[in-house]
């Protein structure tokens, strides 16, 4: 596949070859045996909207559900990665009350983001504290390897026509530059993490903008975090109205930090 930047992914493998070579029944995820996530997969690019939604719902209910990693979230990370330049990812999906705008294509990367973030070193740390090392989980292995696969095709995005999916991808770009292989492109991503998510009009952006710079050694000065920390707490919002964001962060309650 070709990607936003022009260049060939080469060790990207193609959406294709993820669908029909994975051995998907040998798989997990929340529900058991990931044999039913090629067809969800495929329902990405249905013509319906509300197909497209579910579908997208999907990643995070069952591939991802309640922020863990399965078996079957790596081979679908994968095909995730893959298809972000297809033109069909900047089709529309129904937005509930607490979403965050942009296409699927920023939605898709939201899910990146949230994925990569259950590996970082913050992640480690507190999976050690409470005895679950990540060292020891498959799943969680396995998205420390692709790691370097999905934050180039999440970097080709950060260059997108649409400022939503810029910001997706930045916020993507994150928790993947983690990996030990990547850091060195920190002090280049942090220009565009100050210009985009530091001025964007969502305090979410912003926070995660302030927090980065500030752990990677960067200017944060003169960006502006959130005004009122309980401002993301709803209690209006029933669990099925929350959007995949709120879904990134497990803590269940109000918090003063963003959902990532």
């Amino acid at each position: 596949m070709t990607h936003a930047s022009g260049s060939r992914h080469l060790d990207l493998p193609e959406p294709h070859h993820t669908l029909t070579s994975t051995d998907w029944a040998a798989l997990e995820h929340a529900y058991g045996p990931a044999t039913d996530a090629p067809t969800k997969l495929v329902a990405l690019w249905d013509p319906d909207q509300s197909v497209r939604t579910e579908a997208l719902e999907y990643l995070y209910g069952t591939l991802h559900h309640q922020n863990t990693l399965y078996s079957a979230t790596v081979a679908t990370a994968l095909y995730v990665a893959a298809v972000l330049a297809d033109p069909r990812t900047a089709w529309s999906v129904d937005k509930r009350r607490s979403s965050f705008p942009g296409p699927m294509r920023a939605e898709l990367l939201s899910w990146i983001a949230s994925v990569a973030s259950e590996v970082t070193e913050e992640a480690a740390k507190t999976s050690r504290q409470v005895g679950f090392p990540l060292d020891d989980y498959p799943p969680a292995l396995g998205i420390l390897e692709i790691r370097p696969l999905l934050f180039t095709a999440a970097h080709d995005a950060t260059h997108d026509p649409d400022r939503h999916v810029r910001e997706a991808a930045l916020t993507a770009c994150i928790p993947l530059l983690d990996d030990p292989k990547l850091l060195h492109h920190r002090h280049a991503l942090a220009p565009s993490i100050r210009e985009v998510l530091g001025t964007s009009d969502l305090w979410q952006h912003r926070e995660r903008a302030i927090d980065a710079l500030d752990a990677w050694g960067e200017d944060s000065s003169g960006l502006e975090g959130q005004r009122n920390p309980f401002e993301f707490c709803d209690t209006d919002l029933s669990p099925n109205d929350s959007s995949p964001w709120e879904r990134i962060s497990s803590s269940g309650g109000c918090s003063e930090k963003p959902p990532f």
